[in-house]
């Protein structure tokens, strides 16, 4: 005798993990794009101190008590926006209908917008930070024992370059935070207020927020990156999602959608960055 089982399906997707993107705590909004595909910035020169000249012997046009008269010079660098990416799909009446309404439109959006616009946003934004760091020491293994040096290299660079001490951003990758928490001279801040968690900080380590991302949306070889906010401008101009009920030539939903986004370093921020690569997660 043969019994057929019966098979039983479920309304649960079996949904991928992600996570929410963290950019905004590394980069600023400071400009608008609205009506103009590029932006151009002053970069306005100094000129030097000079020992005024009390008696009064300097002579012509161009000389003073004060020293010779200089000029300063205007340039501009100019940020024209180069990520204008797409994507589409159909989901077909019946298929949402057979699917318990699991294959549904605005459900499938959401999850393009968490599983795959998002990280590749965050993947090119991290990526331009890294390449376009002021400050990029060669390579080397990183470790617990030299993990809180290293980093206070970066601290100490950043100093230097008068870069503010306040709304400073660790990022590392969970593997590295490991060797953070390893570390026996590494004392983090864990009372962090729940505004900060909801958006990312994990702790706080000698004045700056140190937040996790996942490895698959950073540089390979990646170790950590100290950076400062106002060095990075990372503008989203377009954000533009459709579902479309029933168009022409297609009996279901018709999804499209269209982001234009990009990231630019400052020229005089660039020390606000400072990147430090990994030889073991190369390695790994």
């Amino acid at each position: 005798m043969s019994i057929d089982l019966t098979t039983k399906f479920l309304p649960y997707v079996d949904e991928m993990f992600s996570t929410e993107s963290k950019k905004s705590l590394l980069t600023n909004q400071d400009f608008d794009w609205t009506g103009a595909h590029t932006v151009k910035v002053y970069k306005i020169s100094t000129t030097t101190m000079n020992d005024y000249d009390r008696a009064g012997t300097g002579s012509g046009a161009t000389g003073s008590r004060y020293g010779t008269v200089a000029s300063l010079n205007a340039t501009t660098e100019e940020l024209t926006l180069s990520k204008d990416r797409s994507f589409t799909f159909a989901i077909d009446k019946l298929d949402t209908d057979e699917t318990a309404q699991q294959l549904a439109a605005a459900s499938a959006l959401a999850r393009q917008q968490r599983e795959v616009i998002i990280p590749e946003v965050d993947k090119y934004v991290y990526s331009e930070m890294c390449e376009n760091a002021g400050t990029a020491p060669a390579a080397l293994t990183l470790t617990s024992e030299n993990i809180y040096s290293e980093i206070l290299k970066a601290s100490q660079a950043l100093d230097d370059a008068e870069v503010p001490e306040t709304n400073r951003v660790l990022l590392v990758t969970p593997a590295v935070y490991l060797l953070m928490k390893q570390c026996p001279d590494i004392t983090m801040e864990t009372e962090i207020g729940n505004d900060m968690r909801l958006k990312g900080v994990v702790s706080n380590l000698d004045g700056a927020n140190v937040i996790k991302v996942p490895a698959a949306r950073l540089p390979e070889n990646f170790g950590f990156l100290l950076v400062h906010p106002s060095a990075t401008v990372a503008p989203t101009k377009l954000e533009d999602y459709k579902i479309h009920q029933d168009p022409p030539g297609i009996s279901g939903s018709l999804v499209e959608g269209r982001i234009v986004y990009d990231a630019f370093v400052l020229d005089n921020k660039k020390k606000a960055l400072y990147y430090q690569a990994n030889k073991a997660a190369a390695a790994g």
